[in-house]
């Protein structure tokens, strides 16, 4: 019987303690705490990508309505735009696009977040106009 016990301590596997275990996961835990706040303007500037882009585009088809109409639209459905699924929608897209004012030498169209990008109760506004000027209105 002893041969047994003898062999069974031989065959002992070394490991981490609970203790161990938690204190590494503690450390972890603390250093995401301090990444995530300076990750979240980085996350913020990624996403208004997406409404400079959009926006461009809808400054392209609004060229392009003017030089066969000699005027812009207010209408996106003129343009042949379509806007995409919003987030709120089950969709992918984070920015309503809206054109705000149109005549026969000016527009300006607008991209409005849809959700509080670093929850602090504005919403990210950007803003294109005829003269290809595309800038941030509201900062989030």
């Amino acid at each position: 019987m002893k041969t047994k016990f003898k062999k069974a301590i031989q065959y002992k596997v070394n490991g981490m303690t609970l203790i161990e275990l938690l204190l590494v996961l503690a450390l972890i835990g603390i250093l995401l705490s301090m990444a995530v706040p300076k990750l979240m303007p980085l996350i913020g500037r990624t996403k208004s990508l997406e409404a400079q882009m959009q926006l461009k585009h809808l400054l392209n088809l609004q060229k392009n309505f003017f030089y066969i109409n000699s005027k812009y639209t207010t209408n996106l459905d003129d343009l042949g735009y379509e806007q995409s699924k919003l987030v709120t929608q089950d969709g992918k897209a984070n920015y309503k696009i809206e054109i705000v004012e149109a005549s026969n030498k000016s527009f300006v169209a607008k991209a409005i977040s849809v959700t509080d990008f670093d929850q602090d109760g504005q919403l990210n506004v950007w803003q294109v106009n005829q003269d290809e000027e595309i800038k941030e209105i509201t900062k989030d």
